[in-house]
């Protein structure tokens, strides 16, 4: 295939702009197409320690931002732990970081469409509510509710998970995470600058979005955050199971896929962000190199089989059962009694852990962490 003259990027999200601004900074000529630019998304907006050290422009810049170093993490009716991290987690507004990831494309020279693409047709005719422009290669970003067929994302229940959220006014400094029973998720309060994102995320096949709420209604209670002065957000996220992740297509004759709409979110924690960055770095490598055909197998080394191993897991992780009670049980009291194993949950947050090595780093530091457990018992009954 011979150098794309004309690029058209379908997604004005992370994935979509950092492609832009890459792409157009190496001279090509790149439009992008999103019919709202900058905007508001309850969950997402947290950069860990990963996605700061590969892109230091997330980290070093005037933009408003919260620097989140304290964390809770419970479950309900069972144990709870707050710890400190290492390495502070980043929190953005999504408003903020899609502007702020726009800006960046739109000084590299990339061409900002707000419109939006009704339609795409053979050889890259993109009809928009007002035009119809016409490209060489296609970059599809529109995330996980991209409305056009074909491009390999799938669009089951089974492999979709339901964010819902508040923006609710007023500043906090600790990051909250409960896990329940029941629910293949977690609940959460993210402190932004100005006010907290509050939400609950879970798969759209073992719980229907009604109960989601209602769920998230009485976290907020029980935290005394009210919902009359707070704005409501929900939002659609890939959550493919092990199966889909290894069969999907993120690249075909003259087109890719990168971020949300390559399925590229983190199939426990629901991140991705560092995944839409990267996908669209390695996007951008081959697109200038014309080797787009070794795109897939270059996100499937990078962190595509580690995808494909947290889908594997993950059902255990939130259903199964440990030592006598639940994985999350576990996981909450080993991180507030053993300090090796709360390194392990310090690495997990800021990215430097992945899934496929987890399992043998938690059986080779069982023993030391059982030990500590033990040492903490006795230290607390020594009192």
């Amino acid at each position: 295939m011979s150098a794309p003259a004309n690029i058209a990027i379908v997604g004005g999200g992370p994935a979509g702009a950092f492609a832009a601004s890459l792409l157009a900074g190496a001279g090509r000529n790149v439009t992008l197409f999103d019919e709202r630019m900058a905007w508001e998304k309850p969950c997402g907006g947290g950069l860990t320690a990963k996605a700061l050290d590969r892109y230091p422009f997330l980290r070093d810049n005037l933009q408003p931002k919260k620097i989140v170093r304290r964390v809770e993490m419970s479950l309900l009716g069972g144990p709870r732990v707050h710890f400190d991290l290492r390495d502070p987690v980043y929190v953005y507004s999504r408003h903020t970081l899609n502007q702020m990831l726009l800006d960046r494309a739109s000084a590299a020279g990339a061409r900002l469409v707000q419109e939006r693409i009704t339609s795409i047709e053979p050889n890259w005719k993109l009809r928009g509510t007002h035009e119809t422009y016409a490209a060489d290669f296609l970059v599809i970003a529109s995330g996980a509710r991209t409305p056009f067929s074909g491009f390999g994302l799938p669009q089951s229940q089974a492999d979709t998970s339901m964010t819902l959220g508040y923006f609710v006014p007023g500043a906090r400094d600790t990051m909250d995470l409960e896990f329940q029973p029941g629910l293949e998720g977690y609940l959460w309060i993210f402190p932004r600058d100005t006010h907290a994102s509050v939400g609950i995320c879970g798969t759209l096949l073992r719980e229907p979005s009604s109960k989601m709420k209602e769920r998230l209604h009485d976290y907020m209670r029980r935290h005394q955050l009210q919902t009359e002065s707070a704005r409501f957000y929900s939002h659609r996220l890939p959550a493919l199971r092990r199966e889909s992740l290894h069969n999907l297509r993120a690249a075909g004759e003259n087109w890719a896929a990168a971020g949300d709409a390559a399925g590229l979110v983190d199939p426990i924690t629901g991140e991705g962000l560092f995944y839409a960055l990267r996908s669209a770095e390695l996007l951008a490598d081959a697109i200038k190199g014309n080797r787009v055909a070794e795109y897939p197998r270059a996100l499937r080394n990078e962190f595509g089989r580690d995808l494909e191993f947290g889908a594997r897991i993950a059902p255990r992780f939130f259903h199964g059962n440990f030592l006598g009670a639940s994985v999350l049980a576990r996981m909450i009291q080993f991180t507030a009694r053993s300090a090796t194993y709360s390194a392990l949950i310090q690495d997990l947050f800021a990215g430097s852990q992945g899934y496929l090595g987890l399992k043998r780093r938690l059986y080779k530091n069982l023993g030391r962490t059982l030990g500590e457990i033990a040492a903490s018992f006795f230290r607390t009954t020594s009192r």
